[in-house]
């Protein structure tokens, strides 16, 4: 099992889990791709599994609960009057996932810390709480851009905390990278296990599936090991 967060809200995670999702299916996996909470259905956009969906088509596919308002989850199930998402209803399906599939993932919303839903207690729980509980290892999205490295370093000391292991994804590389896209790419290269190309959720779903390897290192199923030779050809 992996799970998917992010420093923010729009960093790419959705696109990230559908290259996970695709390089390991290159690799011969069977991999299922859960969403426990999607919200903004109102607005009638694609939801994340619909994107992941369309460029990986994973195995399996399956969203939890989806509540109407663009909030994080706990606050749009109130907002809605619906039920929240309970901790350990998503537990259970995430692993009952796991005993069918070679890979799970588990994408978040919005920060690590957003809350997702209520314990049995009726206090609030996190993407943290639910890393901590599955004990997997924990994928943060990051920006490439100016703010990252206090981000992403912020998201990776609060993981470290709870005990939880975790490495970096560049949600999105920019075509024509200034000096600061390459001063976080050092600073963060020891933690980054890969990074996509900006546009590559645009991508025809065959073209997406053919090069996520590269843009991920072994560590998840990829076969990139060149940060400087992999920034070259995408730029």
């Amino acid at each position: 099992m992996v799970l998917i967060t992010g420093t923010d809200t729009d960093v790419g995670k959705t696109v990230v889990t559908a290259a996970v999702a695709a390089a390991a299916q290159a690799a011969g996996l069977r991999v299922a791709v859960v969403k426990p909470g999607q919200t903004g259905t109102a607005l009638g956009d694609p939801t994340d599994i619909d994107r992941v969906t369309h460029l990986a088509a994973p195995h399996t596919c399956r969203t939890l609960r989806s509540y109407p308002e663009p909030l994080a989850p706990l606050a749009a199930a109130r907002i809605a009057g619906m039920a929240p998402l309970e901790l350990y209803e998503v537990v259970d399906a995430v692993r009952s996932e796991s005993a069918q599939h070679d890979l799970v993932l588990v994408e978040g919303a919005g920060g690590l810390l957003v809350p997702m839903g209520v314990r049995p207690s009726g206090e609030a729980w996190t993407l943290a709480d639910l890393a901590t509980t599955l004990g997997v290892q924990t994928i943060v999205v990051a920006r490439a851009g100016l703010g990252t490295l206090n981000h992403t370093a912020l998201t990776l000391e609060a993981l470290d905390r709870r005990g939880v292991p975790a490495k970096v994804v560049l949600g999105a590389w920019p075509a024509e990278p200034e000096l600061v896209h390459w001063a976080n790419l050092t600073e963060l290269v020891p933690h980054l296990v890969g990074a996509l190309p900006d546009g590559a959720g645009q991508m025809e779903p065959g073209v997406f599936q053919r090069s996520a390897p590269g843009w991920l290192t072994p560590a998840l199923y990829g076969v990139l090991d060149d940060w400087r030779v992999w920034a070259d050809e995408i730029s």
